[in-house]
């Protein structure tokens, strides 16, 4: 008598897309684990959208950097470490120029941008995905919305370290962020302290500036510029000099997103080559401040220049382990995914609003920008983090959906 094989409920597909954070394998896990208790059969696509647009629809093909079949002993072995397994990338299904089509592809898109969905969507058929969860943020996200008008099945999760996917409170990635930022603030004020010098630290933040505001608001920094607010230098270096002059160990720091823009300037970039999202690499704002302060700080001590230790954190924030936080809310998230999957749902992003898991219909995500508000929560005389009131408020208080 032949064995049985229990033929899964439905098939589905896992990707990570954008920048790596802590947290995207324990969403993973998470899901894949659910998943294969409930009965359905998981596929992990590899390198995010890229992968998508990538495979060789031939079963005798080797995609095997495209995809790969999920299982519980997989997952468990990445489940607690940071990063993605699953690999990601910057890619735009519906905007990939002609350099970067795939070989197999290359007769058919010739264009100097093209549109892949139409193999996106025949790829999805190819696996046999019934449903479709994307982990990332609004760039990522904002395909997904794509495919959902297309006609599939997608339950989407927020990940970004910058913590800006509309719709929703927290984004996976973002409370580690805070964290590493607060505890390299705190490391390297001890030597700020000894050369009683400013601290300026550049951190992450193109268009949101919670990664900067938060952990001043928890005592990390002096002040902190934003890119929802264009500074006076001018204003900073005469309260740099002020906090410095008030401090027992006579040191200031200010921490500032890599988006903050001087009075009547703006973004500061590292070159103009940009990415499939056309987003240019930010970079250089912390080198800027940091020359200006010491130039500045003359006229405001009555004497000599101050000196400045200047340090972009950049990826040690997003690197290594997750923290509880980012532990906690990608199994949470994963677990809300699947529930909507057994009830038949789809066209929804997981969220946690007002201190409870939720979700929201997915072209939230394109509906509007997350950014601080800042008559709300920035003080633009001070510098420096504004509230009236803990009450009521999120966990990270201004970001609030």
């Amino acid at each position: 008598m032949t064995a049985k094989i229990k033929k899964p409920k439905a098939t589905i597909g896992i990707l990570t897309g954008g920048g790596d954070v802590p947290g995207l394998n324990p969403a993973i896990r998470a899901i894949t684990i659910r998943a294969l208790r409930e009965g359905f059969k998981v596929i992990g696509i590899r390198r995010g959208w890229a992968g998508m647009i990538d495979i060789i629809r031939d079963e005798k093909a080797d995609n095997s950097k495209n995809f790969i079949e999920l299982s519980e002993g997989i997952v468990n072995k990445a489940g607690r470490t940071g990063g993605t397994f699953l690999h990601t990338s910057r890619t735009r299904p519906s905007h990939v120029a002609k350099v970067n089509v795939p070989v197999h592809l290359s007769e058919e898109y010739k264009k100097d941008i093209n549109d892949l969905t139409p193999e996106v969507l025949k790829n999805i058929g190819f696996l046999g995905i019934d449903y479709l969860i994307p982990i990332g943020g609004d760039d990522t996200l904002s395909y997904a919305v794509r495919l959902y008008k297309e006609g599939i099945k997608v339950i989407a999760i927020p990940k970004t370290m910058d913590n800006d996917v509309p719709g929703t409170d927290y984004c996976i990635g973002f409370s580690t962020c805070v964290t590493r930022t607060i505890m390299m603030t705190n490391s390297l004020r001890t030597s700020a302290g000894s050369h009683e010098r400013f601290l300026v630290l550049e951190v992450f933040g193109r268009y949101a500036g919670f990664t900067a505001l938060l952990p001043t608001m928890a005592g990390a920094a002096n002040r902190c510029v934003i890119p929802e607010y264009k500074f006076d230098v001018e204003r900073l270096a005469q309260l740099l000099v002020e906090d410095r002059y008030s401090n027992p160990s006579k040191y200031s720091i200010v921490l500032i997103s890599e988006g903050a823009m001087f009075k009547g300037g703006e973004m500061i970039y590292k070159d103009s080559e940009k990415d499939a999202y056309g987003h240019s690499k930010l970079g250089g704002i912390g080198d800027l401040v940091s020359a200006k302060l010491k130039e500045l700080s003359p006229k405001y001590t009555g004497h000599k220049a101050i000196n400045v230790i200047n340090q972009k954190l950049g990826y040690f924030v997003r690197g290594g382990d997750p923290d509880a936080i980012d532990s906690i809310v990608p199994m949470a998230y994963g677990n809300l995914a699947l529930d909507l999957i057994l009830k038949g749902i789809h066209g929804r992003l997981v969220i946690l609003r007002n201190g409870r898991y939720d979700d929201a219909p997915i072209d939230v995500v394109t509906s509007e920008k997350k950014i601080v508000n800042v008559s709300k929560y920035y003080n633009t005389e001070r510098l420096r983090p504004f509230f009236h009131s803990f009450e009521m408020k999120p966990l990270f208080i201004m970001t609030g959906s």
